[in-house]
């Protein structure tokens, strides 16, 4: 692979923001238990813009990207081995323009379509019980969450909204309570399966993405009615392209505010404010507005 070819390659790779993987994963409240034989249905719609930045040698400027998201989802709470379980799975569809200069001249990218849905098995291991009318001033749970690579993907494009690999995301969180807060915290690593049909016939391998993340919940005295702040923080994920590295080794930073309230009894509407920011000189600043609707049955 030449040199002009290979730079070409590594800064498209920059183009796909590990921020954004981070961001959808900062989620409050998804270790407050559930009691078992609920269902929940929702869907909601993300718009996201910001700054892609790159090394100023590959002559890369005012990249930019617009994207909007639409999501479908379903949990599923139940008890499996006298514990609390919850089953999740998200779809989302997806529609998003890159933009900018390169050497001087305007470029862009569209895609739209399916992206990778993602399923997610958790399990409260201590602090709840099956029992609905038990209480706890702290759990601790356990997860996995996986990218199921089904999402839209061409080996010939560089740009694709499915990833054609798995991302497979161990996690370990705990939320204490106490009186109308509650504070959660939860680890994570995200593991990348190699991508064996990159451009050019090449093979993408990434490295795991370490990340971290904090909330803190309020209920209003208002049933149904809550806020949050949110942050989340991750490190590495540096990719390689047939075994020459790219230098996209990444330090993110996510941050998030988020609204919840009642529609009647069984219905309730989220809004949130998502801010991805770097901590080098390349990344992505990007910043997402969100509204989301859920139903239980």
């Amino acid at each position: 692979m030449n040199s002009h070819f290979r730079n070409f390659i590594f800064l498209c790779l920059l183009l796909l923001p590990l921020g954004q993987v981070l961001a959808q994963d900062l989620e409050p409240r998804r270790w407050t238990p559930l009691p078992p034989g609920i269902n929940v249905v929702g869907s909601g719609i993300a718009v996201t813009t910001g700054d892609v930045l790159f090394d100023p040698a590959l002559q890369i400027e005012d990249a930019k990207v617009n994207a909007e998201t639409v999501v479908a989802s379903y949990v599923r709470s139940f008890s499996l081995a006298g514990k609390l379980a919850r089953f999740d799975l998200t779809v989302p569809w997806q529609h998003a323009k890159w933009t900018g200069l390169l050497q001087g001249q305007s470029a862009s990218v569209t895609r739209a379509g399916f992206s990778d849905p993602v399923v997610r098995l958790s399990m409260i291991l201590a602090g709840a019980s099956p029992d609905p009318t038990a209480s706890s001033n702290t759990v601790v749970g356990a997860a996995i969450a996986v990218t199921v690579p089904v999402g839209e993907y061409f080996e010939d494009k560089l740009l694709n909204l499915g990833q054609n690999r798995f991302v497979i995301r161990p996690q370990v969180g705990m939320v204490h309570t106490r009186g109308q807060w509650s504070y959660e915290l939860t680890s994570s690593v995200f593991f990348f399966t190699d991508n064996d049909e990159f451009y050019g016939d090449s093979t993408r391998e990434q490295n795991p993405l370490y990340a971290v993340q904090g909330h803190v919940i309020h209920s209003f005295k208002k049933p149904g009615y809550w806020a949050a702040m949110s942050a989340g923080y991750g490190i590495d994920g540096k990719s390689s392209i047939n075994g020459t590295t790219a230098n996209d080794s990444r330090r993110v930073f996510v941050s998030a505010l988020s609204l919840g309230m009642p529609l009647g009894s069984r219905q309730g509407l989220k809004f949130a404010y998502v801010r991805d920011r770097t901590n080098i000189s390349r990344g992505s600043d990007t910043d997402s507005f969100v509204i989301a609707w859920s139903a239980r049955y």
